[in-house]
């Protein structure tokens, strides 16, 4: 019979899965930008971005203020062996007089109980860190701020809704004047749930309060929250789900019952979902059946006493007492005797049998919106199966003898496809409120030591002209016969005294030796009308032995190399004439004659430097006896780099890389170069600016991380200027920086992986990744790389990878200005419109290098337009280009 009466208060699992359906889609307008405001669950971001770390510690207190009492609390978290949590706390009552008078009073209230409480605490004198836990729905556009949106459930202090209630509380302690609070954040009370859980277990990222009032909060995606700035990693979102319903999208499933228990509240036509589920209205509930039963003749022979009519006279207690399994009935028959009904026993099964109705009925509809987050957190993951841990507090789901069971039960049967586990918060929301403020805390630090720290790497405008200027300097000292033989920056001529003019013509062999692979190119040059460069090439790799062995087993693996090549495109028979692309400082004293200063980049073959790399190779060919060679041309990348780019656009007469290493060249007027005989016309000079600073004039913005890098490096003191802005070292650089960071505790808990302390693991491409991604992509980089990161380190990392690489780029374009302004003042020109042919893999992938390379060059010279073209294959093209020319001007000399 009660079960038909009742029939609208049962909910089958179809009817559940609606309301799920229905809430998910109020929490989508909850978040969006456009529909946020007329949405009903209101979605309040709370500017907490993540849950406990472990790694908190401090002193802090929490204010705890929103539910049936008032409580402070001191909570003090310690690193010993590990992580301790001390509290000590009192409860204040909150009059009724009090949560209906005037704001003022409430929060002078506050402001005495806290006096109070420093004083038995003896802490007075102290400025603690303070966190608030304030129940009630709040707009923040920071974490220390909270400004009310309405009053729920028993408060309405006049002048409160629409302010701040951090100001309100920091006036009222002012105004007391004998103690200082720090309040560092507002916290909802499902908050400090869900922190508190966090704190025990680091999968908790949803919060659950079933008491007087009920809300739930979970940590949401970033890109998903359109009220608050920036994609970047996750932030605790708090529903304020008691209001789902209250634009009547819930109104086919709200019975007689709810629409009356609604007219009699403090706030009709507010938080309907929040009246059909919540501890305070559920005793309410039931007492509104009782009364039309009776009055219906259904129970207790129709008696109706004034108790039974009187609001608030069967409370939720009452509830959860007559559920109890055993001794169920007899509170049931206690209970209903003091209300003065005269129960008979099938009376008592009757209310038991209503009680059970409506208290599952908010276990259901509390599972279906529960699910609904869950799905989300799933989908946002985009896992198959979630596994999540849900803290939960308050009275209802704490003291109901049945109640959690149920929730857990419907909510595994809502979303099979999730594995939940649902932890009980001991203490409250206060403990998670000291933990959003520790958490506050580290974090407030943790940004500006580390701000602190990248400042080194942000270069002013000033401090880059000055970069130009030494540049510049150090390339006259390496132009200048009385400075060249100390100058760091080297400038060497390089014997191509002029661009491509179209008219090259015939086939020539390219070799590229410039890194672990060696390349031998068949390029077929055709001039006339249609000018075509048709290319064959085969790549070689050099084993580490071979690199680092003799001299004599290098250029024999060389020509090894070579003489396959031959066969493979069936040209050995003719002696082609040869350009040699060797990418290492060389001093040149004709075309086809360098003299290897040094190595670079790993090679260590002995008896090379100081040797003519053009008679080694020479020297290999003959002990071959096998095929003759003309080699013409010794190239530097560099120069081919800026040949293949002047074979398109004739205004291209510099050349410049940006990868592994870092290199420029340009056209350079004789007369300047005192290094070679002769005034008129030009030459290509490369400068071999990697070596910038090597005297020390960088020093002064040399931070402690090159230092390390320089120092572990293969060629330690060398190249300084290179290790500052070339891929090779980038990496280094960043991960320098993370070592540092993760023993300062700022990153990965402060645990040095293996991964971390291995040289070289942080590839360019990685960079470039990390930069170009969005943050989830970039745990999965750091994933791969053995670094298990959160959303949080996820955001350091790619700072740090940003502040490196646009230093590089400054750097990089600082060089470049010195380069362009020497030209067009060697020209007594106003104004220079000039190209550079670009190659290297830092320039081409990285995101941001080139634009604010390019932007640099703009600021540091102002009157000089330069175009930037991407090469095409600088070395191999390039060789055979600088072959080519060096052909057509020997044969116009003969």
């Amino acid at each position: 019979q009660i079960d038909k009466y009742l029939y609208a208060m049962r909910l089958s699992d179809e009817t559940l899965i609606d309301i799920m359906a229905r809430f998910r889609r109020e929490m989508k307008n909850g978040l969006s930008r456009d529909f946020n405001p007329t949405a009903t669950v209101k979605m309040l971001p709370t500017f907490v971005r993540s849950i406990p770390d472990g790694s908190e510690k401090g002193d802090f207190i929490a204010l705890d203020l929103g539910g049936s009492y008032f409580r402070i609390l001191r909570v003090k978290v310690s690193h010993e062996k590990k992580q301790t949590v001390q509290m000590e706390s009192e409860i204040y009552n909150t009059p009724e007089d009090i949560m209906h008078g005037s704001g003022t009073r409430l929060f002078d209230h506050v402001a005495e109980c806290l006096g109070d409480f420093m004083e038995k605490q003896q802490i007075k004198d102290k400025k603690l860190p303070v966190g608030f836990t304030f129940s009630f729905p709040c707009r923040q556009s920071k974490l220390d701020e909270g400004i009310l949106i309405t009053w729920t459930k028993r408060f309405k202090a006049s002048g409160v809704e629409g302010a701040d209630v951090v100001r309100l509380l920091s006036k009222a302690i002012k105004k007391r004047g004998d103690y200082d609070a720090d309040i560092m954040a507002v916290v909802n009370d499902t908050v400090g749930t869900m922190m508190t859980c966090g704190f025990d277990d680091q999968r908790c990222e949803v919060g659950l309060i079933i008491g007087t009032g009920t809300n739930a909060c979970y940590m949401e995606e970033m890109r998903h929250i359109d009220l608050v700035e920036g994609d970047e990693g996750r932030m605790c979102i708090n529903t304020e789900w008691g209001a789902f319903g209250d634009d009547g999208s819930l109104e086919d499933i709200r019975t007689e019952f709810d629409r009356e228990i609604d007219r009699g509240s403090l706030n009709p036509g507010k938080q309907l979902f929040e009246k059909m589920v919540s501890g305070l209205y559920m005793g309410e509930l039931v007492r509104l059946i009782l009364v039309k039963m009776a009055k219906e003749g259904l129970l207790f022979e129709g008696r109706i006493t004034p108790e039974l009519l009187t609001k608030g006279k069967f409370e939720t207690k009452h509830v959860s007492a007559i559920e109890k399994s055993k001794e169920g009935l007899n509170k049931a028959k206690e209970i209903l005797t003091r209300l003065g009904v005269e129960p008979s026993h099938e009376d008592c099964i009757a209310v038991q049998h209503v009680c059970t109705i409506v208290s599952f009925r908010s276990a259901n509809l509390v599972a279906s919106t529960l699910g609904a987050i869950l799905n989300q957190l799933r989908d946002n993951k985009g896992v198959g199966r979630l596994r999540t841990t849900v803290g939960v507090d308050g009275s209802l789901y704490k003291m109901h003898p049945q109640y959690a069971r149920r929730l857990h039960k419907t909510t595994r049967r809502l979303v099979p496809d999730s594995e939940v586990r649902f932890l009980l918060s001991e203490s409250g929301s206060g403990k998670g409120a000291a933990m959003v403020t520790a958490v506050a805390y580290r974090l407030s630090e943790q940004h500006r030591l580390i701000d602190e720290t990248l400042a080194e790497f942000k270069l002013t405008h000033e401090q880059l002209l000055q970069v130009k200027k030494r540049m510049r300097a150090e390339m006259e000292a390496g132009l200048k016969k009385k400075t060249h033989e100390t100058a760091k920056v080297k400038m060497l001529p390089t014997f191509v005294r002029s661009t491509p003019d179209g008219t090259e013509n015939g086939d020539f062999l390219a070799l590229d030796l410039g890194g672990t692979n060696f390349r031998v190119l068949l390029v077929k040059i055709r001039s006339g009308k249609r000018r075509t460069v048709e290319m064959h090439n085969k790549i070689y790799a050099i084993p580490i032995e071979v690199m680092q062995g003799t001299g004599e087993e290098l250029f024999d693996h060389i020509v090894t190399c070579i003489s396959d090549f031959l066969d493979y495109m069936g040209i050995k028979g003719a002696r082609l004439p040869l350009g040699f692309t060797f990418s290492f400082p060389c001093k040149q004293t004709s075309l086809d004659a360098g003299i290897l200063l040094n190595w670079t980049k790993g090679f260590k073959a002995t008896d090379c430097e100081g040797e003519d790399v053009v008679y080694l190779l020479r020297e290999g060919i003959k002990r071959r006896e096998e095929f003759d060679l003309d080699v013409v041309a010794v190239v530097n990348d560099t120069v081919g780099t800026m040949m293949t780019c002047a074979y398109e656009d004739p205004n291209c007469e510099i050349g410049l890389i940006v990868g592994t290493g870092s290199n420029a060249c340009y056209m350079e007027e004789m007369r300047n170069i005192e290094m070679v005989d002769g005034e008129q016309g030009r030459m290509c000079v490369n400068t071999e600016w990697g070596a910038f600073g090597d005297n020390g004039c960088l020093d002064d913005i040399r931070t402690i991380y090159d230092k390390a890098v320089d120092d572990y490096s293969l060629n330690a003191g060398k190249q300084r200027y290179e290790k500052m802005i070339s891929g090779m070292y980038l990496g280094e650089i960043v991960r320098n920086i993370l070592i540092d960071f993760t023993k300062r505790g700022f990153l990965f808990r402060g645990q040095i992986s293996e991964t971390l302390k291995t040289r070289h693991i942080f590839e360019t491409k990685f960079l470039s990744q990390i930069e170009r991604l969005a943050l989830l992509q970039v745990r999965a980089i750091l994933q791969q790389l053995g670094l298990n990161s959160t959303c949080d380190d996820s955001i350091i990392v790619k700072t740090v990878c940003g502040a490196v690489s646009r230093r590089a780029a400054q750097l990089c374009g600082a060089g470049m200005a010195a380069v362009v302004d020497k030209i067009r003042e060697n020209r007594g020109l106003e104004h220079l419109e000039i190209t550079v042919g670009v190659d290297g893999t830092l320039y081409k992938l990285h995101p941001h290098f080139s634009r604010i390379m390019h932007q640099t060059v703009k600021d540091l010279a102002p009157n000089c337009d330069v175009t930037f073209l991407l090469s095409e294959d600088g070395s191999g093209k390039g060789a055979a280009l600088i072959t080519a020319v060096g052909c057509r001007l020997r044969d116009a000399e003969q």
